[in-house]
């Protein structure tokens, strides 16, 4: 996870908010709502939640498309902001899009409902025609991650190999058992849902991406996917282990800004050394 920096954060908001005022959108205050990989901003008073990344450092026009494609198959996902034109805007060296912004209902994420949210989803991406990476490539830049000592160099040698052997193992057996792939959202974890009035609905989707439902749903907690219907537990075992070794990679990078990142990334080791059944992130993590 890399922040965005205070400077640009600042920088971001202007140039939004100059953005905004050319769409007839009225911005008196912008709230940071989130700052992980990508800036999240409600805009105030007009009440519109805006996405905004360094160019060149987003998939912004795949999120659109993604977007679109999904609401006009009535799927779960939060709406753009239907006051401005559906696409990626660029201004002064940032991308934004516009989106609708939900208040949050606590008690409407139960794990059934979650359950059945993300089989819908998946059932609306299975109809999307979009280009988008195979899961394999995010594995891929893990396994490279990992082996650049310059940018693991905290690893030590016999943790760098047992990350570097459970990402080429699990994505083996993976490839093995694969029989069907579709479009997923890639990260389908609790932090992406909005519990809102309207029911559940997902958000985030610039880690989409193609490959099997079994790796869309080892990122969702054990009593959720218990109920997600038809699938292949011996796949989904493994799916929850190349999830597991990514995050661990991420979080050895020298650049990660993540909170605590290096224990998370101590803790997941310690799983990997004991072996299987391969626990949910959301245990390791405590979240």
């Amino acid at each position: 996870m890399h922040l965005v920096q205070t400077g640009l954060v600042q920088l971001a908001v202007a140039a939004v908010t100059s953005l905004a005022g050319t769409l007839n959108l009225q911005v008196n205050e912008a709230v940071v709502i989130q700052n992980s990989n990508q800036l999240a901003l409600r805009l105030l008073p007009c009440d519109s939640f805006v996405r905004i990344a360094l160019v060149g450092q987003e998939v912004a026009a795949l999120e659109v498309k993604v977007a679109q494609g999904l609401a006009a198959l009535d799927g779960p996902v939060a709406a753009l902001d239907g006051r401005v034109e559906p696409r990626r805007y660029e201004v002064d060296g940032f991308a934004a899009t516009f989106w609708t912004y939900y208040e949050t209902v606590l008690d409407r994420d139960s794990p059934s409902e979650y359950a059945d949210t993300l089989h819908r989803l998946h059932a609306a991406m299975r109809s999307l025609s979009i280009e988008a990476p195979n899961f394999t490539e995010r594995t891929a830049a893990a396994e490279r991650l990992v082996a650049n000592r310059d940018q693991t160099p905290a690893l030590v040698k016999r943790d760098r190999a047992l990350l570097l052997s459970t990402l080429h193992g699990a994505g083996q057996a993976i490839r093995r058992r694969v029989t069907a792939e579709q479009v997923l959202h890639g990260e389908p974890h609790p932090g992406n849902l909005l519990a809102t009035t309207d029911g559940l609905l997902f958000i985030d989707f610039d880690t989409c991406c193609l490959g099997p439902i079994e790796f869309d749903v080892a990122h969702v907690p054990d009593e959720v996917s218990a109920l997600y219907p038809g699938v292949d537990q011996v796949l989904l075992q493994e799916c929850r282990r190349i999830v597991l070794a990514m995050v661990a990679a991420w979080r050895w990078d020298v650049a990660d800004e993540f909170p605590n990142g290096l224990q998370l990334g101590e803790d997941i080791l310690g799983v990997l050394r004991e072996g299987p059944p391969w626990p949910t992130l959301d245990v390791v993590s405590g979240s």
